[in-house]
C-alpha cells in the first residue's frame, strides 16, 4: 500500500507541475494557505530552492515549491526555504529578495558536487541536488528523506516585544543519523509567505511572480552535542523582525545541519505571533 500511495503522490505532483509550468495556476496556488509541515505526524523535510526573479527558468520551480507546501508526499512534512540568489541582478532586474548570503550558501552545496551555482536549484535535506523545476526528482528525493532517521526539533514562541521581536525556545533531542566527528549546527530562519512581484525588467519582464516561503534571515544559534539520550541542545533566542515584513505571514524555521556533510538531521517550524 505504501508503494501504491507514494506512486499516486508522485504522479499528482508531476501532473500539477505540468499545468503550473504553463502559468495556469500560480496565482491560485499563491492564495492557498500553506499546510502545516510539523506537528502532523509527518517527518519534517527541508526543501531549499535557490531562485531569482531575474531568471526565466525559475517561475516553474517556484510554482512547484508552492505545490510542495500543500504536503502532497505521504509521510513528509515539507518545509520550503526559498533563497533568492544575487548573481542575476545585473541582467536587467534587481531581485528585492536576493542576498549574497544565499548565493554563498548555494556555493557551499554545489562545491560538494564540483558544480557551479545555477538557478533554479533545489536541495532536499542538504543532500539531494537537482534542477528546481524537476517535479519527479523532487518527489523522489522528499520521499527518500521522509524514510530516513529524524532528530526531534521543537520551537515555540514566547514573549513578544511590541512589533519588532519575539523570544523563541528551541530544543533538539537526541541526534539521529549524525556522522561521528561532524558538528551538528542549529540554524534559525525567518521566512515570509505571500510575497509576489510585478517584474518590469530582465527575462521575466511583464510577469507577476508568486513566491513560496522566502527566507528573510538565517543565522546559527548554537551547536547540538551528542549526549546519549539527553537533549542535544536547548536554548532561548530573540528574533528581530523588520518593519517591512508582514508579521501575519512570518514563520520561524529551526533546523539541525551537519557542518561537513551538510545533512539536515531534523527541523521544525512555527508561526510568528500576530
Amino acid at each position: 500500500m505504501r508503494i501504491f500511495f507514494a506512486g499516486l503522490a508522485l504522479l499528482a505532483i508531476c501532473v500539477a507541475f505540468a499545468f503550473q509550468a504553463k502559468g495556469q495556476t500560480a496565482p491560485s496556488a499563491q492564495a492557498t494557505p500553506r499546510t502545516a509541515a510539523t506537528n502532523t505526524g509527518r517527518k519534517p523535510v527541508v526543501v531549499e530552492l535557490f531562485t531569482s526573479e531575474g531568471c526565466s527558468d525559475c517561475p516553474p520551480a517556484e510554482a512547484l515549491a508552492l505545490k510542495l507546501e500543500q504536503q502532497p508526499i505521504p509521510g513528509a512534512g515539507v518545509i520550503v526555504l526559498e533563497e533568492h540568489v544575487d548573481y542575476w541582478n545585473h541582467q536587467g532586474w534587481i531581485d528585492a529578495f536576493s542576498s549574497m548570503e544565499w548565493t554563498e550558501r548555494q556555493r557551499v552545496y554545489v562545491g560538494r558536487v564540483n558544480s557551479s551555482p545555477y538557478s533554479p536549484e533545489m536541495v532536499v535535506d542538504g543532500q539531494s541536488q537537482f534542477v528546481g523545476s524537476n517535479g519527479r526528482a523532487a518527489a523522489m528525493a522528499i520521499e527518500k528523506a521522509a524514510r530516513g532517521p529524524e532528530t526531534s526539533v521543537t520551537v515555540a514562541g514566547g514573549k513578544m516585544d511590541a512589533k519588532d521581536s519575539e523570544d523563541f525556545t528551541v530544543s533538539v533531542g537526541k541526534l539521529e543519523g549524525n556522522v561521528a566527528n561532524d558538528q551538528a549546527e542549529v540554524w534559525l530562519a525567518v521566512v515570509e509567505d505571500g510575497l509576489h512581484s510585478s517584474v518590469t525588467g530582465g527575462e521575466n519582464a511583464g510577469h507577476v511572480l508568486y513566491h513560496a516561503a522566502v527566507v528573510r534571515s538565517l543565522h546559527k544559534i548554537g551547536v547540538a552535542a551528542a549526549k546519549g539520550d539527553a537533549a542535544a541542545f536547548t536554548g532561548d533566542t530573540r528574533v528581530k523582525f523588520k518593519s517591512s515584513w508582514k508579521r501575519e505571514n512570518l514563520h520561524v524555521v529551526v533546523f539541525v545541519q551537519e557542518k561537513k556533510s551538510l545533512a539536515i538531521l531534523g527541523a521544525a517550524s512555527t508561526k510568528v505571533a500576530g
